[in-house]
């Protein structure tokens, strides 16, 4: 089974790292959903020292290649931040749907693993990096990587700053 969390001895590396919907609920292409995901990294970023190398938002999942400080601090907030904020957003766009992301009487957003895995090598960066900026391609999204507005390949800036680092 993958791990749960970042690894509190390694919470200063670069990591690549999945967060999934629950149940795989498609979630993020409507109601602004992709912009507070893009603002929570934003966020983040300026406030709590995330690095970000390379990001994809899908439709109900994320993957990105990043480091901080204390990157499993960094999402631990980040997903109670974003559950509060889609948790609202469901209510006031889609109250129906609140159910799907009820679990034992909670609320639960977010699956509970990160699926986190350590890059130690350019290699595993650039195989992790071209997963990422592919993922659209494969599901039939779009036909080419910087097609995709909601990824660091993508042609169309965002605001999410993308790091450069050779530290490997």
């Amino acid at each position: 089974m993958p791990s749960l969390r970042v690894s509190r001895d390694l919470k200063d590396e670069i990591y690549f790292v999945t967060l999934t919907v629950s149940n795989w609920y498609y979630f993020f292409d409507k109601f602004n959903r992709f912009k507070i995901l893009e603002e929570s990294f934003v966020y983040c970023q300026k406030n709590k020292g995330l690095k970000i190398y390379a990001f994809v938002f899908m439709l109900n999942h994320l993957h990105f290649i990043g480091s901080a400080p204390d990157l499993g601090a960094v999402l631990r907030d980040m997903k109670k931040f974003l559950s509060k904020e889609f948790k609202k957003n469901i209510e006031l766009n889609e109250p129906s749907k609140i159910k799907k992301f009820i679990k034992n009487g909670k609320f639960i957003f977010w699956m509970p693993t990160n699926c986190p895995k350590i890059i130690e090598t350019e290699y595993f960066f650039s195989q992790k990096m071209d997963y990422i900026h592919n993922n659209p391609v494969a599901k039939g999204y779009v036909e080419s990587p910087d097609e995709w507005m909601w990824s660091s390949a993508s042609i169309v800036p965002t605001k999410i700053n993308i790091e450069e680092d050779d530290e490997f």
